[in-house]
């Protein structure tokens, strides 16, 4: 059976210095969410998060942005899970993707975390189990693996790149609410599989290949920070 979500954690780095930044995409498409559902974030320190809960299409389910920087993003996933006894199957994370070109968004189950530090201080608090979901929201690579840091944290997006970027989280209300009831593979299949312009030929593509590729991840996320 499908395991539904109970919580969406996106991630970033807090203050004002980091808004607008490429490694806070993550928070934004959370905040986003609970704007579009109605769902009211406020500070509860005792997770180091700014929280809510709320009905969206049906599931009932908490939203969350850390309020630690990233490299601590465990400390506030890990305390509001196991005071609420989720397990990892029931979070999805919400965080940058350099692997992806700014307006790619793509969904995973599992596997390594590929240098992303965040991810890896959520597995940590997640008693090192990697079952847990991700949203990865493509913000692109600087060329170099050295001009990284600077990239997700100091640099403002060019105004067409937030754009993109801001585009693709829409996520069609079909595939929100595959991804709150589990449904991975339906989500993955729609969410991945790109538009054919008309009069296309087919192309052999497969929802096991989509699932396959997504769950072994990128070299790309080596580059995280």
């Amino acid at each position: 059976m499908p395991t539904a979500l109970k919580l969406i954690a996106g991630l970033g780095n807090p203050g004002p210095r980091y808004d607008r930044t490429r490694h806070n995409v993550g928070a934004d498409w959370v905040r986003e969410l609970a704007s579009q559902f109605q769902i009211p974030l406020s500070l509860d320190s005792k997770f180091k998060a700014e929280v809510g809960r709320g009905t969206i299409l049906g599931h009932d389910l908490r939203l969350m942005i850390p309020i630690t920087f990233m490299n601590n993003s465990g400390e506030a996933v890990g305390a509001i899970a196991q005071f609420y006894k989720l397990s990892p199957q029931e979070i999805l994370i919400a965080h940058d993707e350099v692997a992806f070109a700014p307006g790619a968004v793509k969904l995973k189950n599992g596997g390594g975390e590929n240098g992303h530090n965040g991810l890896k201080s959520v597995r940590a608090r997640l008693a090192n189990q990697d079952g847990y979901n991700r949203l990865r929201i493509g913000v692109g690579h600087p060329g170099n693996k050295t001009l990284v840091n600077a990239y997700l944290t100091q640099q403002t997006p060019s105004q067409a790149e937030r754009e993109a970027i801001a585009a693709a989280g829409k996520l069609p209300l079909a595939i929100l609410g595959d991804m709150l009831a589990g449904n991975w593979q339906s989500a993955m299949t729609a969410l991945h599989t790109p538009e054919k312009p008309e009069n296309a030929p087919d192309t052999a593509s497969s929802s096991s290949s989509v699932m396959q590729q997504d769950t072994q991840g990128s070299e790309g996320e080596k580059d995280g920070i």
